[in-house]
């Protein structure tokens, strides 16, 4: 259950970047990159009838921004391990439509590795995903946001297979890792329409989770969760929160995953459809970058709302760990050829 207290509050500055309607349309999944202050992040659809999406490279320093189209709508990319570990990656890992494959920015290339992702169910995609000991596990979304019938999935690298682990979501969104005093390892995750951030036992070995603890309960909230991270100790957990109606700014929460206390919030001014979060490093502090949208929003609200769809990026107190090292995929030499 969540519970209140004195957050703290700070408001995220804006990054002139998406600069275009199409890229503005539903931002999401930011993640670091092994160069400072370099981040990857995926435009989902680029525009409402729109059945493709793309790739993009955000330079934080000087603001800049390289888009890369791909085959499909993407629901999530992470770079893959480079031989240079300060290297900037060309191959990423991502999840388009209903399959797992490789992207190379240096030629525009597509390698798919899994394929037929939810085939026994129509009108779902691949959403929200996160790396594991070089296993993904990541979810898929009804696109009608109706029926419960989206899986949620583990890729496990050691024999290269598909596991459902759930066929029961909606959009599912929000996966994060994390051990609990015992050692055991936790799947944290969100449905994104329960409005519920749970958890549940992982066993890679065994393919299952377990049942779903509920960590923080927000179905008072006007907002809904979208993406999240944990913090660097892991022991709280940063949420987007996407507002449907016109509002000021938007949020983007810092929960304490062991009493639920409200510890932060980071506003995105006149933008408040947040989708996710990335945290950055920048020399020796981590910055905090949201993604907001522009989805569904009706174009006089975009009016009322001008920065709706841009990326926004914001101070922390959250130093860089001795050990951080940017999410990468170790790609398997037997699925996909280098």
């Amino acid at each position: 259950m969540s519970s209140q207290s004195n957050p703290v509050i700070r408001d995220a500055s804006v990054v002139p970047i998406p600069d275009n309607a199409a890229l503005r349309f539903l931002p999401e999944g930011p993640s670091p990159l092994s160069v400072d202050g370099w981040l990857s992040w995926v435009a989902i659809q680029h525009g409402e009838s729109s059945t493709r999406g793309s790739i993009n490279l955000l330079d934080l320093k000087n603001a800049t921004n390289r888009s890369f189209d791909l085959p499909g709508r993407p629901g999530f990319a992470f770079a893959c391990a480079t031989t240079q570990p300060d290297a900037m990656p060309t191959r990423f890992v991502a999840g388009v439509e209903r399959s797992l494959g490789i992207f190379d920015t240096s030629d525009g290339s597509w390698q798919t590795f899994c394929d037929g992702i939810d085939a026994d169910v129509e009108n779902t995609i691949i959403n929200d995903g996160v790396l594991w000991n070089d296993n993904i596990i990541f979810g898929t979304k009804d696109l009608e946001f109706e029926n419960k019938k989206a899986g949620l999935y583990l890729y496990r690298a050691s024999d290269e297979r598909l596991i459902r682990l759930r066929d029961d979501q909606i959009c599912s969104n929000g996966k994060m890792i994390r051990s609990d005093q015992y050692g055991q390892t936790k799947l944290v995750d969100i449905d994104s329409p329960t409005k519920l951030i749970v958890q549940y036992d992982l066993d890679v070995e065994n393919g299952s989770i377990g049942d779903p603890e509920t960590l923080i309960d927000l179905t008072d909230d006007p907002g809904v969760p979208d993406g999240a991270i944990l913090t660097p100790d892991s022991n709280g957990v940063i949420v987007s929160i996407f507002r449907p109606d016109v509002a000021d700014f938007g949020k983007t929460r810092w929960y304490d995953l062991a009493t639920g206390r409200l510890e932060g919030v980071w506003r995105t001014p006149d933008s408040p459809r947040n989708t996710c979060p990335a945290l950055v490093p920048m020399g020796d502090s981590m910055r905090l970058v949201i993604t907001t949208a522009t989805e569904a929003m009706p174009p006089e609200d975009q009016r009322h709302c001008p920065n709706a769809g841009k990326l926004f990026v914001a101070e922390t107190d959250f130093a860089v760990p001795s050990n951080w090292k940017a999410p990468a995929y170790a790609v398997s030499r037997r699925s996909v050829s280098e």
